[in-house]
């Protein structure tokens, strides 16, 4: 018991000083290169990895098409959002905002799964709904409102609508190899961004800042992380495994105080209590009584 906490706790502190590792990255690394490097090497990691433990990498063909969306939503939207994010809002808010996943998630489970609102989950939407008042309504007022609370907020909005549609199609392969391969999707889709926007990187960063942020992006936020999580799904239930998700965003706040010296205002606190407690209650909650929409496979 003792070591299945600890494992979840350490998956929240990796998860979590990812945001300022990333923020630190971006100072010299544009968006779409930086998830572009990240990702190819966090790729061959877990190839790697896979191949040393001899494990199959193939997936059968008709789940192609689910793997490639799910993937675009929440390996490559999810990671470009949030990655602009930090460019015009601080980490700490920003990290809070994309936490709101499992919010739009009971949302899109309940169109595209037929998952009915209970109890818990009403309760969850209205505190988020109460965190998000809490963190745009001052920025609103003082006119400080940027773009990056959009591209923050929507990044979550698309991790969730990923997790949804994966939950509705699974894949028949092991979460490992799944997300090995949404990996280099994402990969191939980053260096595109990259070539289009970015161009050929012409040199090299000049700062060790930015080194120690892309080494802890990809082999501890990356990686390892990847490790962790699975692991823990192996070993307690993907409910209580989600606790671990719940501490991210109050790690990522204390790793960009610490770090990069931001100084979160009482609107960010109480947006982040609102939102992990929004969470925790959507997480922690009795599964919901699902009506199966129409057509839906049994797989």
């Amino acid at each position: 018991m003792i070591r299945n906490l600890l494992l979840v706790l350490a998956l929240g502190i990796c998860w979590g000083f990812n945001w300022p590792a990333v923020r630190l990255a971006l100072v010299e690394i544009p968006p779409w290169t930086l998830r572009a490097i990240a990702f190819w090497l966090a790729t061959g990691i877990l190839v790697l990895a896979l191949l040393a433990k001899r494990h199959p990498l193939s997936v059968p063909r008709a789940h192609w098409w689910r793997l490639v969306v799910v993937g675009a939503c929440s390996i490559a939207g999810y990671n470009i959002f949030s990655a602009f994010a930090q460019l015009t809002v601080t980490t700490s808010r920003a990290v809070v905002l994309s936490y709101t996943m499992p919010i739009w998630a009971v949302l899109f489970a309940r169109i595209v799964l037929g998952e009915r609102f209970d109890r818990t989950r009403i309760v969850g939407l209205a505190l988020g709904i109460a965190g998000l008042v809490a963190l745009g309504w001052p920025l609103i007022v003082s006119g400080q409102f940027s773009i990056g609370i959009v591209f923050a907020v929507m990044s979550g909005v698309i991790w969730a609508l990923g997790s949804v549609i994966l939950k509705r199609w699974p894949i028949a392969a092991t979460p490992l190899v799944i997300t090995a391969w949404q990996m280099g999707f994402a990969a191939l889709v980053m260096t595109i961004g990259m070539l289009v926007v970015d161009g050929v990187p012409r040199s090299l960063p000049q700062l060790p800042a930015t080194y120690i942020g892309l080494g802890y992006n990809v082999l501890i936020g990356q990686a390892l992380a990847s490790t962790l999580w699975f692991t823990i799904l192996s070993l307690m239930s993907a409910g209580t495994a989600s606790i671990g998700t719940l501490l991210v965003p109050g790690f990522g706040v204390v790793g960009a105080t610490l770090i990069l010296g931001e100084r979160p205002t009482a609107a960010d606190w109480i947006g982040l209590g609102l939102i992990v407690a929004a969470s925790a209650s959507v997480i922690l909650g009795r599964p919901p009584k699902t009506t199966n929409p129409p057509g839906r496979e049994a797989s």
